[in-house]
C-alpha cells in the first residue's frame, strides 16, 4: 500500500476539499470494519484513509505535508510519533453526519454545528390553481434567531462562558472498562458554552417565534401530494448551522363539477330523456370554457364520451390529458296530468315493440326467466 496520502485517497495533489472529502467517504464506506469484519486488508485501508483524510482536510497539516512529507507532521498539534492521531469520531461525524442523520459538524471552539429542522406546510388549492398555476402568499410560524442577542442567548454586553464540564469542546468522554465513549456534554448540550446572563427577549434560547410571509409559485399541473421545496426557509441551525428547508405539500379542494385522475378529468353530464332518445347537442363545461357535445340517438345512461386535450398538462411533462363525460339520464319529476297521459301513451306504444325499442330489458327478462326455470 502506498504511503502517499493523495494516492491512498485516489486524488490529485491539486484536489480541493470537496474532492478529498468525497474520496474519503467512498473509501470509508467501502472498508469500514462493520462491513468487513475479520478482513485485515480492509481494516488497514480504512485506517490509512482515515489518516490521509485527517491530514489533507486540515489546511495547515496539508501545507506541511506538501512541503516536507510525513516528517513535517511530527510536531503538529494532535500528532505524535510520526502520524496523525486525531479523534476519529470527529472525522467520521463530519463526513457522514448528513448520511446517518446527525447533521452535525464541528466549528472553531469545539461546539457542534447542526443544520436546522425541515418544516412542512399543507397548502389547500382549487383545481383551477393546480391546473393553470398560481402564486400564493403563505404565513409560516417558525423560530428565528433572536435579534437582541444575535442567537447567543446572552444579554446585551455579555458573552457566553466556556463550559467548565467539557472544557468548551461540547463533548465529554466516558470511560467504560476498555471502551471510551464520547457523548454530548449534558451541561452545554454540545455548544461548548453556557449562558450565565440570559437574554430577556428569548429567555436564553437564542430564538424567538415569528410569522414569516412567503410567496409560493405553483407550477401548472401539480397534483395532490406534490411537494414544493423552499430552500433555507426551515428552522435555523444550531451554533451557526445552516437553515433547514420548507416543504409545501399540495392539497386539492373538491371541485363542484370535475374530479381528477392523473392528467385526465371526469365529470357527469345530465341529459333529458328526450335528448337521450332522439339525440342532440348539450353544452359541456371544461376548464377552458364551454364546448358542445353531440349526443347520438339512443344514448344510454352511463355512456362515456371523450374530449381529447381537455384535461391537464402534467407538471413533469407529457401530453395533455382528456376530459371524460359520463351521461346521466334524468327521469322527469313533478309531471302534470297532461304530461303523464302523454308518457302513458308513449309507453303503450313502446310496449307493442318492446324487443325492438328496449333490447336490454328484453334480454334481462329472458335471463330472469331462465334463472327461475333452472331452479325448478
Amino acid at each position: 500500500m502506498s504511503d502517499d496520502y493523495y494516492k491512498i485517497l485516489g486524488v490529485d495533489r491539486s484536489a480541493d476539499d470537496a474532492a478529498i472529502k468525497k474520496a474519503y467517504r467512498r473509501l470509508a464506506m467501502k472498508h469500514h470494519p462493520d462491513r468487513n469484519e475479520g478482513n485485515t486488508d480492509s481494516e488497514a485501508r480504512f485506517k490509512a484513509a482515515k489518516e490521509a483524510y485527517e491530514v489533507l482536510s486540515d489546511t495547515n497539516k496539508r501545507a506541511r505535508y506538501d512541503q516536507f512529507g510525513k516528517e513535517g507532521l511530527s510536531g503538529a498539534a494532535g500528532g505524535g510519533g510520526g502520524g496523525p492521531q486525531g479523534d476519529f469520531g470527529d472525522i467520521f461525524g463530519d463526513v457522514f453526519g448528513d448520511i446517518f442523520g446527525g447533521g452535525g459538524r464541528r466549528r472553531g471552539g469545539g461546539s457542534q454545528v447542526y443544520r436546522g429542522a425541515d418544516l412542512r406546510y399543507g397548502l389547500s388549492l382549487t383545481l383551477e390553481q393546480v391546473v393553470f398555476g398560481d402564486e400564493v402568499k403563505i404565513d409560516i410560524p417558525k423560530a428565528h434567531v433572536c435579534d437582541d442577542c444575535d442567537g447567543s442567548g446572552g444579554a446585551k454586553g455579555t458573552k457566553p462562558e466556556s463550559c467548565d464540564t467539557c472544557g468548551g469542546v461540547g463533548q465529554v468522554r466516558m470511560q467504560q472498562g476498555f471502551f471510551s465513549v464520547q457523548q454530548t456534554c449534558p451541561k452545554c448540550r454540545g455548544r461548548g458554552e453556557v449562558v450565565t446572563d440570559p437574554c430577556k427577549s428569548c429567555s436564553g434560547s437564542g430564538r424567538i417565534r415569528k410569522t414569516k410571509s412567503l410567496s409560493v409559485k405553483i407550477p401548472p399541473g401539480v397534483d395532490e401530494g406534490d411537494r414544493i421545496r423552499l430552500s433555507g426557509e426551515g428552522e435555523p441551525g444550531k451554533n451557526g448551522g445552516p437553515h433547514g428547508d420548507l416543504f409545501v405539500e399540495i392539497e386539492v379542494k373538491p371541485h363542484a363539477i370535475f374530479t381528477r385522475e392523473n392528467s385526465h378529468l371526469h365529470c357527469e353530464v345530465p341529459i333529458s330523456f328526450a335528448t337521450a332518445a332522439l339525440g342532440g347537442e348539450v353544452e359541456v363545461p371544461t376548464l377552458g370554457g364551454q364546448v358542445s357535445l353531440k349526443v347520438p340517438a339512443g344514448t344510454q345512461s352511463a355512456k362515456r364520451f371523450r374530449l381529447r386535450g381537455k384535461g391537464v398538462k402534467p407538471v413533469r411533462g407529457g401530453p395533455v390529458g382528456d376530459l371524460y363525460c359520463t351521461t346521466v339520464i334524468e327521469t322527469p319529476v313533478n309531471l302534470t296530468k297532461d304530461q303523464k297521459a302523454l308518457l302513458e301513451q308513449l309507453d303503450g306504444s313502446l310496449q307493442s315493440g318492446a324487443s325492438r325499442h328496449s333490447p336490454k330489458a328484453r334480454s334481462w327478462l329472458d335471463g330472469v326467466k331462465s334463472f327461475f326455470d333452472d331452479l325448478t
